[in-house]
């Protein structure tokens, strides 16, 4: 296992050291981290071993390329990205590439995953796994599939960690927890949030994670109406109930993209007296956001009105000016973008070439996208 974890003194270690140096506006800080503003997902591909040396190559490369954050989750591909995931960073490492502390590695653990692929049974594998073993009870599980009772969240914790090599995951994410607020009353819901935020937190304490949040796809885009709505200053508070202002909830991951804007348009998170975006409310809470699907899973990196180009200067093809889009929304920390292509790697990192847009420029794309 690699010891260690992302550091202030690594991130701008790893900022000052890429030549040539990235754009203004390239590396965010956070809790102290210098953070690319562009990330590396794993969600996409087969679970197979092209597809695995696929990830690693990808990863490597993204790293040597100006891109620190690396972004996972213990059912991607049945744990396979994870694992390669790890195997690129073991060799980044042990080849004198790059140091632990530059690195800022996330994962997420929710959804019960399979191991290495899709068994003939699901249902029986997940009783044999999970269930008569006593890590999760079945009135835990919820959808099918998806638990995050504290005995559960523990061994998933375990297993990313065992997956990626490392002492330390920098940031762990509850994924799509919108999964137990559909099956569950409020007080419910809330009960369950609890006891997995202290859960995180007590893996704070020990050493096996830094900071913790929320993955999610739906949750933080509906109206309030809506029975997977999450409101983002309910769960602050939660955090704030179990650890103080010295909580670890300071992370969260939703979709943003050209197609999908509800983050920055849709005022639906209740704060205080007032009723905001979830950006707005995720900055005033002091929450750093990444975005998923930032090219919409490659629908956006084509096609795009002729207008976009005009507002996004510098670039050279759509899915750049897709994820410049996303990376100049004011509250977006990073943008996170599927790679295992190692061209799709070189063409997403010439973005941090350019600066991100002034906000009188956004303006402007916004309105006229």
């Amino acid at each position: 296992m690699i010891p260690g974890f992302a550091t202030g003194e690594g991130t701008s270690r790893y900022r000052t050291r890429r030549v040539p140096p990235a754009a203004l506006g390239h590396f965010r800080t956070t809790r102290g981290l210098q953070v690319s503003s562009i990330g590396v997902g794993t969600y996409l591909g087969e679970d197979d071993d092209a597809t695995d040396r696929a990830y690693r190559s990808a990863v490597g490369l993204a790293v040597q390329s100006g891109i620190n954050l690396i972004d996972s989750a213990i059912n991607y591909r049945h744990q396979r990205s994870e694992r390669a995931v790890g195997a690129a960073l073991r060799s980044l490492i042990e080849s004198g590439i790059v140091e632990r502390e530059e690195i800022v590695v996330a994962t997420k653990g929710g959804f019960i995953p399979f191991d290495g692929g899709a068994p003939a049974n699901p249902t029986e594998y997940i009783l044999q796994r999970y269930v008569r073993s006593g890590i999760a009870s079945p009135k835990d599980i919820a959808g099918g599939g998806h638990c995050l009772a504290p005995r559960y969240l523990a061994d998933q914790l375990d297993r990313s960690r065992a997956n990626l090599g490392l002492d330390t995951i920098d940031v762990y994410y509850l994924h799509n927890p919108e999964t137990q607020r559909s099956a569950l009353d409020e007080p419910a819901f809330i009960g369950r949030m609890r006891a997995a935020f202290e859960c995180l937190e007590e893996a704070v304490s020990d050493g096996r994670i830094r900071w913790y949040g929320t993955a999610t796809w739906n949750g933080y885009r509906q109206p309030r109406t809506a029975p997977d709505f999450l409101s983002l200053a309910e769960l602050v508070g939660l955090a704030c109930e179990i650890a103080g202002d010295a909580h670890h909830f300071r992370w969260l991951e939703l979709p943003y993209n050209l197609a999908m804007t509800e983050a920055f348009t849709l005022a639906n998170q209740p704060l205080g007296s007032d009723t905001v975006t979830l950006l707005e409310a995720a900055s005033q809470l002091d929450v750093y956001v990444t975005t998923s699907a930032s090219i919409y899973q490659g629908q956006l990196a084509r096609n795009l009105p002729p207008i976009v180009a005009k507002f996004l200067p510098g670039l050279e093809s759509d899915a750049q000016r897709a994820l410049q889009f996303v990376r100049s929304t004011p509250g977006v920390g990073t943008a996170l973008v599927g790679m295992r292509q190692e061209r799709h790697v070189r063409e997403n990192a010439r973005v941090s070439d350019v600066s991100p847009l002034p906000w009188d420029e956004f303006q402007k794309l916004f309105s006229a996208a």
